[in-house]
């Protein structure tokens, strides 16, 4: 059986040592996907005091960035979205975040309903509020 580890030319850099997906066979792992943007540490919406604490973020653009990111890595991994078949999504704040997180969901999950399970967690690896670990098909 095949296995292959994949990299996107456009979604951020992993801010680990793991590849962005890997596949095996005609199924596709995605690691952990979140909003911060290709080539810099800058996290769309999140405001940060000196000592790189959340002041504030914006829940809705992190969402459309980091589904933004996940779509760049099933396109480079020759997949697309319509073929996610599982999703994990990771909030830091669920009480706060998951009514405008649900709305955003649904939007673009709406042509494609994928089985989901959100999870809040109380921190993730840089301070963003978002985190999706997708399974799709190729």
């Amino acid at each position: 059986m095949e296995d292959s580890k994949i990299n996107s030319s456009k979604a951020p850099e992993p801010v680990g040592l793991y590849p962005h997906a890997r596949k095996v066979g005609n199924l596709l792992f995605l690691s952990g996907v979140g909003p911060r943007e290709r080539g810099n540490k800058k996290i769309p919406g999140v405001n940060l005091d000196e000592q790189g604490n959340i002041l504030s973020y914006d829940i809705a653009l992190q969402c459309e960035k980091t589904f933004q990111n996940v779509k760049y890595i099933l396109e480079d991994a020759g997949s697309c979205w319509n073929n996610i078949i599982d999703v994990q999504v990771f909030l830091t704040n669920m009480k706060a975040d998951f009514a405008i997180y649900n709305a955003v969901y649904a939007e673009w999950f709406k042509d494609n309903l994928p089985c989901r399970t959100t999870i809040e967690i109380n921190c993730l690896p840089t301070p963003i509020a978002i985190e999706l670990k997708v399974i799709a098909t190729i």
